[in-house]
């Protein structure tokens, strides 16, 4: 069974935390039909790298990987005739996903509360950078915005430096994934109420709980060390380090047991003292790193098997998408697509044998969500040649 199959979603969003909310909603069975704009679209559809097919237009890998599942539609929301078509539009859906900073939808005639009145059990999902209220409401950012912005960053080493950015989008993905919780949350009290209401999810929150551990000793009065604490690089027992043909590998023997193993495992006496950070730290990561580079990333890889001392390679993408245990957990696969065999990456939660629909050409299902809505033929039509839809 799939969990969502019946309820219908119409996705406003671009780029990546909209459509990744929408991509697990979709994934999970809703029906999932994404609103383009007719100056482009998506605009992630153009970002390189592409991929290419005959008969498409060149399309980024990216937007490929986040937009299987669904359909799409173009539609001109600043046309006149839009508005009204819109409203009647919602009115058959379950969840309406939209990604604009507040306000601009408003000076469209389409504001959350037109959009209630037209489907009162419709759940509006307004995911933003830093919410629907307060002072930075309308303010533009990125994801290196909302993590510093909301002290997230703040814990980020290197000690001696500005914080590094991290090497992907947290708050992005954390947005979209509290969406999918909102929305799941609100269809579930829509059950009992009969009622639908507004989500707001703000990515700047939703950054908070990654850093919840370091907050929690904040709150105790202890201000956590940038770059020095236990989980940030202050202890050598949780730290990457450099191996003998060039690979990395990750330490975190951070508990006693775990500890002993591996000191027992490269002949050396365990003191207890390493596990705290402190000044004595410097010393035993640079002895550590001397260790490390005296093996290839595979002996060490060998080394982790018989130890089991919560010890990983530190893989590439590419490594990663042939690595035997993601492999194992059909964490990528391929799909077929107008623009060849594309490579997907299962959302957690799905079955590996979910059978998905590939990524939507721009406007590839306009005419069959609106017949899907009610529209006729010739309402299509009219709407058409006004320019509402392509």
């Amino acid at each position: 069974m799939i969990p969502l199959a019946g309820t219908k979603v119409l996705d406003l969003s671009r780029l990546l935390p909209g459509p990744l909310a929408s991509l697990v909603l979709a994934d999970l069975g809703a029906q999932v039909d994404k609103i383009e704009d007719a100056a482009g679209g998506d605009y992630l559809r153009v970002m390189p790298p592409h991929a290419s097919g005959a008969g498409v237009e060149p399309t980024s890998s990216a937007f490929l990987a986040l937009n299987r599942n669904k359909r799409s539609a173009v539609v001109d929301l600043k046309k006149p005739e839009a508005r009204a078509m819109f409203l009647r539009l919602v009115a058959s859906y379950d969840v309406l996903l939209e990604q604009f900073r507040p306000g601009v939808l408003d000076r469209l005639g389409l504001s959350h509360q037109a959009l209630l009145e037209s489907n009162p059990r419709l759940v509006v999902c307004a995911l933003t950078g830093y919410g629907q209220t307060g002072p930075l409401a309308r303010r533009a950012g990125h994801d290196l915005n909302y993590l510093a912005r909301a002290g997230v960053l703040g814990f980020q080493g290197p000690a001696d430096r500005p914080p590094a950015p991290p090497g992907f989008q947290l708050a992005d993905v954390s947005g979209g994934l509290y969406a999918v919780i909102g929305v799941m949350g609100a269809l579930m009290e829509r059950a009992v109420t009969g009622q639908g209401k507004l989500v707001d999810v703000a990515m700047i929150e939703t950054a908070l709980p990654f850093a919840i551990a370091g907050f929690g000793l904040a709150f105790g009065g202890q201000p956590p060390a940038r770059g020095d604490e236990v989980l940030t690089g202050g202890i050598a027992p949780y730290q990457t380090y450099a191996t003998k043909d060039g690979g990395a590998m990750a330490l975190a023997s951070l508990e006693p047991k775990f500890w002993i193993q591996f000191c027992a495992g490269i002949g050396r006496d365990v003191d207890m003292s390493d596990l705290v950070p402190g000044p004595h730290q410097a010393a035993l990561k640079e002895h550590l790193a001397g260790v490390f580079a005296e093996k290839t990333r595979e002996e060490w890889i060998a080394f982790a098997d018989e130890r089991d001392c919560c010890l990983e390679p530190v893989l590439t993408p590419d490594e990663a998408r042939n690595d035997p245990h993601l492999a194992a957990r059909n964490v990528f696969f391929e799909l077929a697509s107008p623009w060849g065999r594309i490579p997907q990456m299962r959302t957690p939660l799905t079955s590996p044998d979910r059978v998905h629909t590939p990524p939507p050409r721009q406007g590839e299902h306009t005419d069959a969500v609106l017949r899907d809505a009610g529209f006729s033929d010739d309402e299509i039509a009219v709407l058409r040649a006004a320019g509402a839809v392509r």
